[in-house]
């Protein structure tokens, strides 16, 4: 009886994927147009901001990469960040968005990433992150590890 009530009280979603990524590229445009930033979209919903391309060694999809990071949200809310020091990462195990944005620079670039939904934790809600949500990170490429 009770997962009967449980199943009878989810919401059913209203908003396709199509939608999602509609609004997730409405939503990303205007805060590049707000914040006056010199945005290049990837093609796949993924847009991004080099500040310094970086000079030394450019990683690959599965190359293990330290970068120092700060993640929010399109309002400024931080969900995430690491220290000074950065954090190692291997390209294979995080987001979509990462794995496409990361390699767009060489070690010691830094910039932004702004991450579709669909590119990020998509209709799953993580902690600290609702699903559906637009990431943005401030990266900088401290090391590349092969």
């Amino acid at each position: 009886m009770l997962v009967l009530m449980v199943a009878s009280c989810k919401k059913k979603s209203t908003t396709t994927t199509t939608d999602q990524a509609a609004l997730d590229e409405q939503t990303i445009v205007k805060y590049i147009s707000d914040n006056k930033l010199k945005a290049k979209a990837t093609g796949t919903g993924l847009y991004y901001v080099i500040d310094n391309a970086g000079s030394g060694i450019q990683p690959l999809s599965n190359s293990t990469v330290v970068v120092k990071y700060k993640g929010y949200f399109i309002d400024g809310t931080v969900f995430d960040q690491s220290t000074n020091a950065g954090a190692e990462f291997n390209l294979s195990q995080v987001i979509e968005g990462w794995k496409e944005g990361i390699p767009l620079f060489k070690k010691g670039g830094s910039g932004k990433l702004l991450i579709p939904s669909k590119l990020g934790y998509g209709t799953s809600a993580k902690t600290n992150i609702p699903a559906n949500s637009v990431l943005i990170f401030d990266i900088t490429l401290l090391n590349v590890k092969y």
